[in-house]
């Protein structure tokens, strides 16, 4: 990702309804999950922070700690969350075999070559019967000036990230797409009306759009707190456990 992205990210990352849904979403799955006392997290490419500032202030108890591969993005995230952040690689990352009760990943093991080795190194890090909680960028078919923007590789379909996990030793508990009801505009913004001057999405948008994606995201929390599954949507959220 390029320094300009993690400066925006860190602007916006708070408010943008995006970044909002994503973090509630994760905050939801790790609470259902981590239910043992004092647990450790550790948040794979943590960015700017901005989950790190959430995980932080919806369970205080939790001892989190972040990593990420640029020293700017490190010394943002530590600045705006407070916690532990340690530069280094989710390929090759710099703690002993079962340290952690969870690790977090959100759109970072779609931006290194060899997803399978980041997975490998989350499950060495994870403790006997610990929970990963990893979000994707979904469908190839859907990549544009976005992804090249922010860094992605390459994007996935719900079955290639169940395979992902299944292949490097994970029993996968919950997997479903979300952001399915902005799709379409998603689909006619990033592969009919592209900008001329394409860069990322990563924006605040006028607060009546804002709002409105938000209500859209709120029914979608809402679904998939009840247990429900999306069949379609630009990203894939996936659970699973250390087996």
């Amino acid at each position: 990702m390029q320094p300009d992205e993690y400066r925006k990210m860190a602007e916006v990352e708070d408010d943008m309804w995006y970044y909002r849904a994503l973090h509630r979403h994760v905050v939801q799955a790790l609470t259902e999950r981590l239910t043992a006392p004092d647990p450790t997290v550790l948040d794979a490419g943590c960015g700017t922070g901005g989950l790190l500032r959430s995980l932080h202030e919806a369970r205080p108890d939790w001892k989190l700690t972040g990593l990420d591969f640029y020293p700017l993005a490190c010394a943002l995230a530590r600045g705006r969350s407070g916690c532990e952040v340690v530069a280094g690689s989710i390929a090759a990352l710099p703690f002993a075999a079962a340290t952690f009760s969870a690790v977090v990943s959100c759109d970072v093991v779609c931006q290194v070559a060899d997803p399978a080795a980041a997975l490998a190194e989350f499950h060495r890090c994870l403790q006997p019967g610990g929970t990963i909680v990893l979000t994707m960028p979904a469908y190839q078919w859907m990549y544009s000036y976005h992804d090249r923007e922010v860094g992605n590789l390459r994007r996935y379909s719900r079955g290639e990230v169940n395979g992902l996990l299944q292949a490097a030793g994970f029993t996968v508990g919950r997997s479903t797409y979300w952001n399915m009801l902005p799709f379409p505009l998603a689909v006619l913004r990033r592969k009919i009306f592209t900008p001329t001057a394409p860069t990322s999405d990563v924006r605040l948008y006028p607060a009546p759009l804002e709002a409105a994606f938000n209500g859209l995201m709120a029914m979608e929390h809402g679904w998939l707190g009840l247990g429900g599954q999306m069949p379609f949507g630009s990203s894939v959220l996936t659970v699973a456990v250390k087996s």
